[in-house]
């Protein structure tokens, strides 16, 4: 069930000084593909499309920190993603520059997860 209006709530409360780069971002993510749902889990916006895609970790203020819990089953690959733990993947967004310069990488990556997930 898509709770977009419950991520508009999260998003209306959060103090956050990387506020607009996380609501671009977000952006990026449910044009992307009109398959990908929204909803606040982890205490974040998350995105999903069967199953968890990524989730914000708005508790990092310094960066805006995106999780793509199973990036390593995406096939993507680029220099500003990165590997952790788990088959996780980050993206840390430092700037509005930063979300420009990268917003075909988060396509390609909520695409190849729809992808992934139709197979």
């Amino acid at each position: 069930m898509n709770n977009t209006k419950k991520v508009d709530e999260f998003m209306s409360k959060l103090e956050h000084p990387l506020k607009a780069e996380i609501e671009a971002v977000r952006s990026i993510i449910v044009n992307s593909n009109p398959k990908i749902e929204e909803d606040v889990k982890w205490g974040g916006p998350s995105f999903f499309y069967k199953e968890d895609l990524a989730t914000f970790n708005p508790r990092i203020k310094n960066y805006v920190a995106l999780i793509f819990h199973k990036g390593e089953l995406l096939n993507v690959k680029s220099d500003f993603l990165e590997e952790a733990s788990k088959g996780k993947v980050y993206a840390k967004f430092y700037s509005m520059e930063q979300v420009t310069a990268h917003k075909e990488l988060i396509e390609q990556m909520v695409n190849s997860w729809i992808e992934l997930m139709d197979k």
